[in-house]
């Protein structure tokens, strides 16, 4: 017991001399999950509240989908145009505006108007946020620094699904209002307490400024639109396919497995399920420390790989096993390689991103990821209603393996350009 509370300090340890915006944002991101009621409930909302059919909410969730991808990139480019600070108290304040009417205003079809208005705004503010991470960071405490904020969603959304859930049920209104007030109130906590970099817009502005340079030369501000900065660095738009195959497997972790678990199991596969999301919750509190400690040395480009490999056995094993234990197993070693992939994609990301492009490469990689994660219900629905559940895990499986394989692919060429650069310097 001893031994295991000393390794557990030491595993937290390791978060101490981060920057201090990190830990605000951190704290930021535990009060808005917490609060994160309505997107969690939409299927039930529309279904239940709004009276629609199963088709109709999949379709109006799917528009919505493509709205989100949409005020991404808008939102990209307003955030490396404008600054990060002001998209954010620009668009999460109309967002949560648009919550609170609807927490005040009568159940009408403007209701389902103005959620999806407000979930449009919240997605522009996504690369703001995403932005603002790399600005207080480096390349030496990144990795760190965005494992904490994971355990931040993760420790918010622990919560908030259970307060969220008793709300549905009894008091509607304060599903939106209590939404609507923890963004405002994260979102206060942020542009209070950070300070924003400066923002520099060409390269004579940047040459004056020696303070302004980065650590890390990939993070160098460059002119030029953000597609003619993704064909100069082909690395990150690999990235952004590797993410598609990813997303596209851990998708079937909220679709495949419900359904599987429906079916071996009848009425008390929802209340297994449920289980099993707790159980990946915990999981991912409790074991990111560690798993940070034993892959921080690691480069993330592999960290990414081991996380599509466990991914490959895990829903593999999802697809051969009927004993609800097995799924237990089978959950937690999913949920390691989540929490392996998770705090070293968007590290990646920004340590290859030039200051100057970083809401707009985050928003692109977005889509681009998001993409994967919405089409793999589709496709692999059909798998499943034409070849059966475990041809839907392979296929499923496949998905990750190519990701695994296209990493392989991309440290090989890498390795080429450094032996290359290397001969040409001697």
């Amino acid at each position: 017991m001893g031994g295991l509370i000393i390794n557990l300090k030491q595993n937290l340890t390791q978060y101490k001399g981060l920057p201090r915006e990190i830990y605000i944002l951190f704290i930021g991101r535990i009060i808005n999950c917490i609060g994160s009621f309505v997107t969690p409930l939409m299927a039930l909302i529309l279904t239940q509240k709004f009276g629609m059919s199963a088709t109709q909410s999949g379709n109006f969730i799917a528009i919505q989908a493509c709205l989100q991808g949409l005020s991404l990139l808008l939102g990209g480019k307003l955030v490396d145009s404008f600054g990060r600070k002001k998209i954010i108290v620009i668009c999460q304040s109309l967002g949560a505006i648009m919550l609170l009417t609807c927490g005040f205003m009568p159940i009408s079809i403007l209701t389902t108007k103005m959620m999806m208005a407000s979930s449009c705004f919240y997605s522009m503010a996504m690369p703001a946020y995403d932005a603002l991470n790399a600005d207080v960071t480096n390349s030496e405490n990144r990795k760190l620094s965005y494992s904490l904020l994971y355990m931040g969603v993760n420790l918010g959304f622990s919560i908030g699904p259970i307060i969220g859930g008793f709300l549905y049920k009894h008091y509607l209104p304060l599903v939106f209002i209590l939404d609507a007030v923890t963004t405002l109130a994260s979102m206060i906590l942020i542009v209070m307490l950070i300070k924003e970099k400066k923002i520099v817009k060409n390269l004579e502005e940047y040459e004056e400024k020696d303070n302004l340079q980065e650590e890390n030369q990939l993070e160098n501000i460059v002119e030029g639109s953000v597609f003619k900065v993704l064909l100069k660095r082909p690395i990150l738009i690999a990235f952004g396919i590797i993410m598609f195959f990813i997303e596209f497997t851990y998708a079937q972790w909220v679709f495949a497995l419900p359904l599987q678990l429906g079916t071996l199991f009848g009425s008390d596969g929802a209340k297994l399920y449920g289980l099993l999301g707790a159980t990946n919750g915990i999981i991912v509190i409790i074991a990111t420390p560690f798993l940070m400690r034993l892959t921080k040395n690691t480069s993330e480009l592999n960290n990414v790989c081991l996380s599509g490999f466990i991914y490959v056995i895990s829903f593999l094993m999802f697809g051969f096993i009927s004993s609800s234990t097995l799924f237990f197993f089978g959950v937690i070693l999913m949920t390691f390689g989540e929490v392996i992939g998770a705090t070293n994609v968007s590290t990646f990301i920004a340590n290859n991103s030039p200051a100057s492009h970083r809401g707009r490469i985050s928003s692109i990689l977005s889509i681009i990821s998001r993409t994967g994660y919405s089409i793999s219900p589709m496709v692999i629905g059909n798998v499943i209603d034409k070849c059966g559940i475990s041809q839907g895990y392979i296929v499923t499986a496949s998905s990750s393996m190519i990701a695994v394989s296209l990493i392989f692919m991309v440290n090989k060429l890498m390795l080429n350009e450094k032996v290359m650069e290397s001969e040409n310097n001697v």
